[in-house]
């Protein structure tokens, strides 16, 4: 109902007219020249860049989002682009300050798009840690929870915060030094797109410009709504949560038999925001790849019980039914992977090449701008960008030096923290690191694509099978893989963070130190986040638990794949690999080949592939937060693409946040009060019978 002259959502009545007007003029930005709407503003020298304020503040968001972002890895695995999140957030929180402080009379700096631009690296660089530290996959396979659920329970090591924090300092940097010195080449000779870092860039450059800020604002707003609601959601939901299987969460809103199978709606805002945020196709491919599993395989595997896999196994038992849900899920996503990785490799090869034959370089790659005739406009944009990104220069001396030392303490200290782990292993990895770091980070500037967990699998068949079963093969691969995702991660975080700043005219020393601070803060708070997890939640890593951790269970068997072989899959299983990896490179081959009308609505094998293991009820989640976008951009598209990403963020970090309460509670040993439990199947068949008249 409307109250005081608003609608019950906020909005004011004119609001749609202020949207478009808004968006109208963010449009214009593209067209006119960025530059000279800020060719009146001094651009503080690299070291003004690095405020205080703007570390304090990425500080917070960096605990804000690396709980996010350790929720979403330690449950489906799925982690949507936080990037409007953390930009909205940063100038929310700095503008506060500074305008606090100008009332006071105490404002010394102005907040400028550069020192946004820091925080931005900062923070992501921090929570992406969160990401490549393996906690939802490598890392935590190693742990003896995992090993359970495999066949091999004797090769493990269990987390503990210092060999965590002390393997990430060692192996989080490599990365950032590899490719330092080839940021002329790819920013300005290659002009390669970037384009996270380049959207990232246009939404920062879009809030320091009046109409941007008066609309970043209601933006800040909405997100601050929905934040509050997820949090008190997720707060209301604990209270009905005192034993297994109770609350919300396990409500059957698809009908028992549908349950049983992992169809329902679990009532997690986190998930609606992710589908909010997430294309419609990934939110289809993971909810047609639950149907094919849960819908149609896993019962019509599960009646060849006796005969497929004994009847006598346990529910989590990989010679039974389980290896079939883990195998498949695998050999989708390494199919999936491959044609990917094959496919942005052959991208990458003919790029250069075109780049060494012509003499007007980058003329045949893609650009920001498409047209042969440059206006004197974009002219003016490039050659005050390219002035200021020159201007700052990092020695090559002083990263090649540096990932030069970072390599020997790592080379020496590695096989300390993982025996299993020589230190010849460790050389060869830092000698194609490099390469494969570039080979990242120049297909991430064509394709928006990050292949640095397919180079993470690389590793660990090649480490897993040289160490062999007898000399720790899964530990060894595992770690490897560590090793290896961190580095060629971190070298496309970079390249996109100084496409940012290219765009933004922040120093590329300021973006380097800011990363390196990021890495730094992430090195800690991840470890720690991760470790409250841990430690709050026994059932961490089981398939029916609250955290799941699917991909810590399939990273471990393909470190056993790459060591014993296919030795040890149930029957049938490795035909229905060789069919399923298969179609994930046909379907990847169709939806590139025929037309892009058609080909978006194809689904995409790696997304299909998460729901084999964990079930299909996060899936309908994220469906329900497509279904929401979809309806509200028929109703008003110009208020949904305006405020649409910044409800999806509010959902996702209220929800994210309420998880450090519910841990803390969970360690002080507080229960909820209440246990709000449906009756099972067969709980209902003796009622009934109790029920029914005898005689």
């Amino acid at each position: 109902m409307p109250q005081n002259g608003r609608e019950d959502n906020g909005y004011d009545p004119e609001d749609d007219r202020s949207v478009n007007h808004d968006n109208g003029k963010l449009k214009e930005l593209g067209e006119l020249s960025v530059e000279r709407l800020f060719e009146n503003q001094e651009v503080p020298s690299w070291r003004k860049q690095l405020t205080v304020r703007a570390f304090v503040v990425s500080f917070v968001l960096s605990i804000l989002f690396s709980f996010i972002v350790m929720k979403l890895n330690l449950t489906s695995g799925i982690i949507p682009s936080l990037n409007v999140s953390a930009g909205l957030l940063g100038f929310f929180f700095v503008q506060t300050w500074t305008k606090l402080l100008r009332k006071s009379g105490l404002l010394k700096q102005p907040f400028t798009r550069q020192e946004n631009t820091v925080i931005q690296t900062c923070v992501v660089a921090s929570s992406g840690i969160a990401f490549s530290g393996g906690f939802g996959s490598y890392l935590f396979g190693m742990s003896e929870r995992i090993a359970k659920l495999s066949t091999d329970t004797h090769d493990f090591k269990n987390p503990s915060l210092v060999w965590i924090i002390s393997f990430l300092f060692v192996v989080s940097f490599l990365g950032l030094f590899s490719v330092a010195p080839l940021r002329k080449i790819m920013i300005i000779d290659f002009r390669l797109t970037y384009p996270s870092g380049t959207a990232t860039a246009h939404l920062i450059n879009s809030f320091h410009t009046p109409q941007g800020a008066k609309l970043a604002k209601k933006q800040v707003r909405e997100l601050g709504k929905f934040f509050s609601f997820s949090f008190l959601w997720g707060f209301f939901q604990w209270f009905y949560t005192a034993g297994d299987n109770c609350g919300f969460a396990s409500f059957p809103s698809l009908g028992l038999k549908a349950f049983e199978y992992k169809f329902y709606f679990d009532f997690s805002a986190t998930y609606v925001g992710v589908g909010m945020i997430c294309p419609y196709i990934i939110n289809i491919s993971v909810l047609v790849g639950g149907i094919l599993s849960w819908g149609l395989m896993w019962p019509l595997i599960e009646k060849r019980k006796g005969d497929w896999y004994s009847a006598d196994l346990s529910k989590t038992s990989l010679h039974g039914l389980q290896g079939y849900k883990v195998f498949i899920a695998i050999a989708m996503i390494l199919g999936d992977g491959l044609y990917n990785f094959l496919k942005v490799l052959s991208r990458t090869i003919i790029g250069l090449s075109h780049q060494f034959q012509q003499k007007d370089v980058g003329s045949d790659l893609p650009t920001a701008d498409h047209s042969s005739h440059v206006s004197s406009q974009v002219s003016y944009d490039d050659q005050r960008r390219t002035q200021l990104f020159l201007k700052d220069q990092i020695p090559a001396w002083f990263a090649i030096g540096g990932y030069v030392a970072i390599a020997v303490l790592s080379t020496a200290i590695l096989p300390h923290i993982f025996h299993q782990l020589k230190w010849y292993y460790i050389l060869v990895i830092y000698i194609f690191a490099p390469t494969l770091a570039f080979c990242n980070a120049y297909g991430c500037g064509l394709t928006d694509w990050s292949l640095a967990s397919t180079y993470g699998k690389l590793a660990i068949f090649i480490i897993g099978a040289w160490a062999g079963a007898t000399h720790g093969g899964v530990l060894a691969g595992l770690a490897a893989c560590g090793v290896m995702m961190n580095i060629v991660s971190t070298a496309s975080d970079l390249m996109q963070d100084f496409k940012t700043g290219y765009l933004t005219l922040a120093s590329p020393r300021s973006m380097f130190v800011s990363q390196l601070i990021g890495t730094a803060m992430g090195c800690v708070i991840a470890p720690c986040v991760f470790w409250l997890f841990y430690k709050a939640f026994d059932d961490l890593g089981q398939p029916e638990s609250q955290y799941p951790a699917p991909y810590a269970v399939v990273y471990r068997n393909m470190a056993l794949l790459g060591v014993e072989g296919f030795s040890s899959l149930p029957k049938n299983c490795l035909r229905l690999c060789y069919g399923f990896f298969a179609a994930a490179i046909l379907i990847n081959l169709i939806r590139d080949l025929v037309d892009k009308r058609w080909g978006r609505f194809i689904p995409i094998p790696m997304a299909m592939a998460i729901p084999f293991y964990i079930g299909s009820y996060f899936a309908i989640d994220m469906c329900v937060g497509s279904l929401i976008l979809f309806v509200w951009q028929k109703i008003n598209k110009a208020k949904a693409d305006a405020f649409g990403p910044a409800v999806a963020s509010g959902l996702i970090c209220g929800d994210g946040i309420w998880t450090l309460p519910a841990s803390i509670l969970a360690l002080a040993g507080v229960k909820p009060p209440i246990c709000m439990k449906f009756l099972s199947k067969g709980t209902n068949i003796r009622v009934d019978k109790f029920l029914t008249p005898q005689g």
